[in-house]
């Protein structure tokens, strides 16, 4: 009997071995350009920023002159790093932000769906939505000192107000633009008001959902930093990176009024970050684009 002869496996492809997190994070080459793009950007204010130093006041950049340079900055934020109070001001506007977006997320998600979905009740509340939502958040500020009777539900509740309109706005769209195609060809299976709501309507609006989550939660960061400001926030240890800032510009110190600018974007960039990272994790389809 011949021997059947048994495949060799030394020419065999070898198989790919996994990268590490830290070599995806080398080959990322999005994650390079914003590296540079910062880096370019500190380049052209540090030399904006000491040009009228190098070359005389006559010289300076409007601009970009009267701005501390990133190295003074830097310095001043090495500073501020070890005290405690910095990062109570962290603590206060974070908690103040969460509370307010988690609020209005809480009560615009529904009430944004049920003005979609529901003509009667549409056309009893739409009205009077309308009417406030064009008042500016900051233009709250004075009377809800008066309303609430304490500082610090005076800025959680324009914390929400800041948010809330957004999100509402962004849900009814998102609601509205679906298909009615696809109502129709699932009742025509018959499917119930659940099914319809659970399986379309909601799915249907999440992008409008996390859009609207993410350019309220831009809004509340906005609005808590200019309400702790015309608040006062408390103490200069627990007021606030508005506080903060606010306390620095009356110290007269640019560079710590830089440092507070900077810790807000920080701060908003991450919390943006974390409303897209849950927004790809409810929407697995994002990932392909």
């Amino acid at each position: 009997m011949t021997d059947i002869a048994q495949p060799s496996h030394t020419g065999a492809p070898a198989m790919p071995k996994k990268r590490s997190h830290l070599q995806n994070l080398a080959a990322n080459k999005s994650l390079w350009r914003g590296i540079t793009a910062i880096a370019v950007f500190l380049v052209i204010w540090e030399i904006g920023a000491r040009w009228d130093e190098w070359f005389g006041k006559e010289w300076m950049i409007p601009g970009i002159g009267l701005i501390p340079p990133p190295s003074d900055v830097f310095e001043a934020w090495l500073k501020v790093l070890p005290k405690p109070g910095y990062w109570n001001s962290w603590y206060q506007s974070l908690t103040r932000v969460l509370s307010g977006f988690l609020s209005a997320m809480i009560i615009g998600i529904p009430f944004g769906l049920a003005l979609a979905v529901n003509k009667y009740f549409r056309d009893i509340f739409f009205p009077p939505f309308e009417i406030l939502r064009p008042i500016p958040p900051l233009a709250w500020v004075p009377a809800s000192l008066i309303f609430w009777p304490t500082n610090e539900m005076s800025i959680a509740f324009v914390t929400f107000l800041g948010a809330f309109f957004t999100i509402v706005i962004n849900v009814v769209g998102g609601a509205r633009t679906i298909d009615v195609r696809y109502l129709r060809a699932a009742q025509s299976m018959g499917a119930s008001q659940w099914d319809l709501f659970s399986k379309i309507i909601l799915p249907g609006t999440l992008p409008s959902i996390f859009t609207g989550a993410a350019v309220g939660m831009g809004i509340t960061w906005e609005v808590v930093l200019a309400a702790e400001m015309i608040s006062g926030g408390g103490t200069q240890g627990g007021g606030g990176l508005g506080f903060f800032i606010w306390n620095s510009y009356m110290g007269g110190s640019l560079e710590q009024i830089v440092v507070g600018m900077i810790s807000i974007g920080i701060a908003g960039y991450l919390c943006s970050s974390a409303i897209r990272m849950l927004g790809d994790w409810f929407m697995p389809w994002r990932r392909l684009f």
